[in-house]
């Protein structure tokens, strides 16, 4: 009974397979007519949401500041998106900047329903219809990778979110790998922390997605918008677990280069210890972080 409901599993992973490789090479991939169905449902879910959520979120705001109807929001449409999501460990409530894995843009809805943070999302996330507004409700913090001139200003658009959301997370890879990759953490966004302000923690967070991470990666050349409606016209749910590992004060190390290596080796532990193996090199270039496969790089020395 096990093996078969094991091969039902795999062959339905197998048929999303050659839909996600021509996304991730930037084709359109037409959806089926249950897809269609699904995704339509999915949307009208979460408009209903909005209908609630949004009238009360400004009502609150009216006599009390901390409206905890965005996190709610964030939550149950992570949930009709179709994440199942676990929580192992114990998120710390307030005064903490989260340094995390990042592979979806659902990451952000089931942290966000999960501990109520605030984000650093890069800009192109902010132009997806729907989702950048719903990052928005949640004061995310976009920012452009490439833009090196406006660094300080977004230093500071993080130390305003951490005032006001008492958590903030970041995606220190600088973009979305496929949930068997971790990138070299880039450290720009933690220089908030140098030097820290008084009482904040560092606490690691790992997403893991299972067998359906590369599925749900937003990775290669596909669009954000393209992504969503992929996803949201899956057959089913998936499981998401949010491991929040050990906190640690980042007064215990020198500067943020610092602070962003402890995070990423804590990270990259427990992401060996859920796949039961060695991380693999990411294939996909990315231009906006400098990253090229090594593949990549072989063949143009």
């Amino acid at each position: 009974m096990a093996s078969a409901s094991t091969a039902k599993s795999e062959r339905k992973l197998a048929k999303y397979t050659a839909k996600r490789l021509a996304a991730a090479r930037g084709e359109k991939v037409p959806l089926t007519v249950a897809g269609w169905v699904r995704f339509a449902l999915r949307a009208f879910g979460i408009l209903l949401l909005l209908l609630v959520f949004v009238p009360l979120h400004y009502l609150y705001r009216i006599f009390a500041y901390g409206s905890p109807f965005p996190m709610l929001f964030l939550r149950f449409t992570a949930w009709i998106v179709g994440a199942r999501v676990k929580i192992v460990g114990t998120p710390l409530r307030r005064d903490v900047f989260f340094i995390s894995n990042h592979i979806s843009w659902v990451d952000i809805l089931s942290m966000a329903g999960a501990s109520g943070t605030a984000f650093v999302a890069k800009q192109e996330l902010s132009e997806v219809p729907v989702i950048g507004w719903l990052c928005g409700l949640n004061r995310t913090v976009f920012v452009k990778r490439e833009n090196r001139m406006g660094v300080a200003e977004q230093i500071n658009a993080l130390r305003e979110a951490l005032q006001d959301n008492w958590s903030v997370t970041v995606f220190p890879e600088g973009t979305v790998t496929d949930g068997h990759s971790l990138l070299p953490f880039k450290s720009s966004m933690i220089s908030v922390l140098e030097p820290p302000p008084a009482g904040v923690m560092v606490q690691p967070v790992v997403l893991n997605y299972g067998q359906n991470a590369e599925d749900i990666a937003w990775i290669g050349e596909e669009s954000g918008l393209h992504n969503a409606m992929r996803v949201m016209a899956r057959e089913g749910s998936f499981r998401l677990s949010l491991h929040y590992l050990e906190p640690f004060s980042p007064v215990d190390y020198r500067g943020r280069k610092a602070v962003a290596a402890k995070a990423r080796e804590e990270i990259e532990r427990q992401l060996v210890a859920n796949l039961g193996g060695p991380l693999r090199d990411f294939q996909h270039l990315v231009e906006a972080v400098r990253y090229r496969p090594k593949a990549s790089t072989e063949i143009s020395d």
